[in-house]
């Protein structure tokens, strides 16, 4: 007689109510994309395109050395300013006023006295004093924004008018020439066959780009942007860093006063007149969140070639600027619109 066997149990694993299933990870080529790697990518395949129309609708004007030049020249002043304006956008702040401050720099530098100064001392007596200009705007900025609390968009779009009607009263609406030759001379020069303006903007996003990436100042640029209160939580000085932040945009805005009295040899109140718009196109083309918190320096020298190349394939067409002006607008909507659907975090549809 058998023994009776005796019931096997079966453990099973109690259900929780109320869980929610962990999410599925994100697709490998959107990860891809979602990094700094795969935008760099996709904004180096959206130049070569542009260049491969130019290069076909004009074969003969389009591919050549010398145009090349002239591309990178013209990209060259909006370049700068694009630098300071991407350090400020990371932070989640804006900064509308670098098209007039730039014009304000270009005529206080060519004003009678200070190129009086510039013939009895050195021509770069004109360059200080565009750069302090710059500097001087951007921490009035800075100080009403941080300390004033003050919404970015206000306080710089105060400075944009303020800073253009002082530049009409002290310039009183004329065009100030240079002329100390010197500085023409030099501003006008090249190195290794390249224009000293290309020199000065590859130099200017080289410093954007350590200063972002290779210093504790970058780092909390980041930090501030993407999360203001955790990062005064951490021990940044936020508004000390905010102050700082708009003295740089207001340098930038100096240097390319600078750039563009070379360029054209005056100073004058019109100089500059929507670059800040063009400026904050290329960044947001380039990758940089309009929130904050995420962006880079390399996607903006990104984002101004792509513009300018444009710009210069339209030109060899002898196409219309308006035609010209509907592009920009669908390439950035286009790239927000990308942003919004990549910057998600994965597993969220």
């Amino acid at each position: 007689m058998s023994e009776p066997t005796t019931p096997t149990r079966v453990r099973t694993a109690p259900v929780e109510t109320g869980a929610v299933a962990a999410p599925a990870p994100a697709p490998t080529w959107r990860r891809l994309l979602s990094g700094s790697a795969g935008r760099n990518i996709g904004l180096i395949v959206a130049l070569l395109v542009i260049v491969v129309v130019g290069a076909v609708t004009a074969p003969t004007s389009f591919a050549s050395v010398d145009n090349l030049l002239v591309i990178l020249r013209q990209a060259s002043i909006i370049g700068v300013i694009s630098i300071g304006m991407t350090l400020v956008i990371i932070a989640g702040g804006i900064d509308l006023s670098v098209g007039s401050v730039m014009g304000l720099a270009s005529v206080v530098a060519t004003l009678a006295a200070v190129q009086d100064l510039a013939d009895n001392l050195h021509w770069s007596v004109m360059i200080l004093i565009a750069l302090a200009v710059g500097v001087g705007a951007g921490l009035i900025n800075g100080i009403v924004i941080a300390y004033g609390n003050v919404v970015a968009f206000m306080a710089t779009l105060a400075m944009l008018v303020g800073a253009r009607g002082l530049a009409e009263i002290l310039a009183e609406r004329r065009t100030l020439v240079v002329q100390d030759r010197g500085f023409i001379t030099f501003m006008n020069s090249d190195f290794l066959g390249v224009d000293i303006l290309i020199w000065i903007f590859a130099i200017v996003a080289a410093f954007g780009w350590v200063l972002l990436n290779r210093t504790t100042f970058g780092r909390r640029t980041v930090a501030v942007g993407g999360n203001r209160e955790a990062a005064r939580l951490a021990g940044i000085d936020v508004r000390r860093h905010t102050m700082w932040l708009y003295a740089i945009t207001g340098l930038c805005a100096g240097i390319a006063a600078v750039m563009i009295l070379g360029r054209t040899t005056a100073g004058t109140s019109t100089h500059g007149q929507l670059y800040e718009l063009d400026a904050i196109a290329a960044v947001v083309v380039g990758g940089t969140l309009l929130i904050g918190g995420r962006g880079t320096i390399t996607g903006t020298v990104f984002g101004v070639l792509i513009f300018a190349t444009l710009t210069n394939v339209f030109i060899q067409n002898n196409l219309s600027s308006s035609v010209q002006a509907v592009a920009k607008g669908v390439i950035i909507v286009v790239a927000v619109l990308l942003q919004q659907r990549f910057s998600r975090p994965p597993g969220r549809g």
